[in-house]
């Protein structure tokens, strides 16, 4: 009985790893795009920032509704938006890191991505089967 149920929490951490990837993809993509935009027109500081708050928004209801099958609630948003704000300090300082040793603003959030996305599902998972709304 024990190692059906194993089967069924492995089971369920890959599907949730799949649907992790789809909506970081997604996120990723619209971060990415929105700083690629505006690199161009302002610091590459505070594009990343733009794009990174706006495809959080996106990343969370994604997260909540199509990755974790949970509902969004002030809970579960709470704990989202303090991965996500843990997230983030990564992220910004890794870009800093990478263009500070010669990548391109171009390439620099990629490798970014790379090191944070793995650090973040962690994240994001912990906060929604530990924060679940009731």
């Amino acid at each position: 009985m024990q190692h059906n149920s194993v089967q069924m929490v492995k089971k369920e951490t890959f599907g949730e790893l799949i649907r992790f990837g789809i909506v970081g993809t997604t996120s990723a993509a619209i971060h990415y795009g929105i700083y690629w935009v505006l690199m161009h027109w302002m610091n590459v500081n505070v594009a990343y920032t733009i794009g990174y708050i706006l495809s959080f928004l996106v990343n969370y209801y994604l997260s909540a509704h199509f990755t974790f099958k949970e509902k969004t609630s002030a809970k579960n948003g709470l704990g989202f938006g303090g991965a996500h704000l843990t997230n983030y300090l990564l992220h910004i300082v890794l870009l800093n890191f990478f263009l500070w040793i010669g990548l391109s603003p171009e390439l620099a959030p990629i490798a970014v991505l790379a090191i944070a996305v793995p650090t973040n599902f962690v994240l994001v998972r912990f906060v929604f089967k530990h924060f679940k709304s009731k």
